[in-house]
């Protein structure tokens, strides 16, 4: 079978990049793997490609009359916030939503490979797809890599005034495949989508073990607004450490809030209990010398740290969110605490700091973590794929 993946940027650091690599790379021993990507240069070494049979293609949409910009966007600003959002004025918008000279242009990309099956990963490139559907007669599948929730719901959300459209648009493609059975119910009862359901797989060769003793917190993620409440992190560990003069929170990642947290760590004192550390190719690590992982999120589509943490024995503490009531409630290895409160969050951390069974969550970790490793999703995608 001849596969295409059509995504943004491939040679990046990212967890979409990251999945997207292992499920390729996975396929690839039975199938014709081709990433057609917007990606303007190469380094097939990340990730591994340089040792697949993958093969890449490139794509750009830098270039475009200036007059179809102008009337696209015009629409595009009526269709948000004067129009109401019917099925006839999602149709008219899905001509402005992708540049006529775009569709062109990607359709003939496809075309002219003749693949049996086209994913378009993530929310943008799955529209991109279903807009040219009627035009490439190929199946065609959409690959969301967040949640419900981060599309439509949330403070900010990722494709604002633009859930009718999606639920016209949406309705093209063969088939969709999102995260987590959360959002299969919210597909199909708020937009009448049906959807298959795939978790993400663990990503990451497993190189060692949790030091349960080392009273280390450990915290990974991208340093985005308000996402990964790494700002509750900090306030929670402040309030936890008043009691507690062993324990450390070391967070590991980069981005445009990082001086917010820093600022909030000298604020509350915490510059010799709290470490701050960039994105490293050596994660491994930082898993092997925690006793606990926390995530803090107040929304997420499939984290792939609680699976790489788990792998490691890493007891988790972690928000209430969808996902994470949906992969660990119930489950022995974790505590979950009321989303965005910082003092449920102190709670959960001096609760695993001194009264749980470290011993005992981190077998469950272990055990639990096999249920994603990749031969077990790459089995759901082969249903879907034929």
């Amino acid at each position: 079978m001849r596969i295409l993946f059509y995504c943004d940027t491939v040679f990046s650091f990212g967890g979409v990049q990251r999945v997207l690599a292992e499920i390729a790379k996975a396929l690839s021993k039975e199938h014709e793997i081709t990433i057609l990507t917007t990606d303007s240069s190469e380094n097939l070494s990340m990730y591994g490609y340089d040792k697949s049979s993958i093969g890449f293609e490139y794509i750009s949409y830098k270039e475009s009359p200036f007059m179809e910009q102008l009337v696209c966007k015009g629409y595009s600003f009526l269709y948000k916030y004067v129009f109401p959002h019917t099925n006839y004025t999602s149709k008219l918008y899905s001509k402005s939503f992708f540049l006529p000279v775009y569709k062109r242009k990607l359709a003939r990309k496809i075309n002219a490979g003749i693949y049996d099956v086209v994913i378009g990963v993530h929310a943008y490139f799955a529209l991109h797809l279903a807009s040219i559907k009627s035009r490439i007669h190929v199946k065609t599948i959409g690959w969301m890599h967040n949640s419900y929730q981060a599309f439509f719901e949330k403070e900010n959300p990722y494709l604002p005034q633009l859930k009718d459209f999606f639920k016209y648009e949406m309705a093209k493609p063969d088939k969709i495949v999102v995260l987590s059975r959360t959002d299969k119910k919210k597909y199909e009862e708020l937009l009448g989508l049906e959807s298959e359901v795939i978790y993400n797989p663990l990503t990451i060769e497993v190189k060692g073990r949790a030091d349960l003793k080392s009273k280390h917190f450990l915290s990974v993620g991208r340093f985005s607004k308000g996402h990964k409440g790494f700002d509750l992190l900090i306030k929670a560990f402040a309030r936890f450490a008043k009691d507690d003069t062993d324990w450390v929170l070391d967070m590991v990642g980069e981005g445009p809030e990082e001086e917010l947290y820093r600022s909030l760590i000298v604020a509350n004192k915490m510059e010799k209990r709290i470490n701050i550390y960039p994105f490293t190719k050596d994660i491994h690590r930082y898993y092997a010398q925690s006793s606990v992982y926390v995530l803090a999120s107040r929304w997420e589509g499939m984290p792939l740290v609680l699976m790489e943490a788990m792998a490691y024995g890493l007891p988790i503490v972690a928000s209430d969110i969808p996902i994470t009531k949906e992969l660990l409630e119930d489950k022995d290895m974790a505590v979950l605490f009321e989303k965005e409160n910082v003092q449920k969050l102190a709670d959960c951390l001096n609760y695993v700091a001194k009264d749980a069974d470290l011993n005992m969550m981190s077998e469950k970790a272990v055990t639990y973590a096999e249920c994603f490793k990749i031969d077990t999703i790459i089995r759901q995608w082969e249903k879907i794929l034929n």
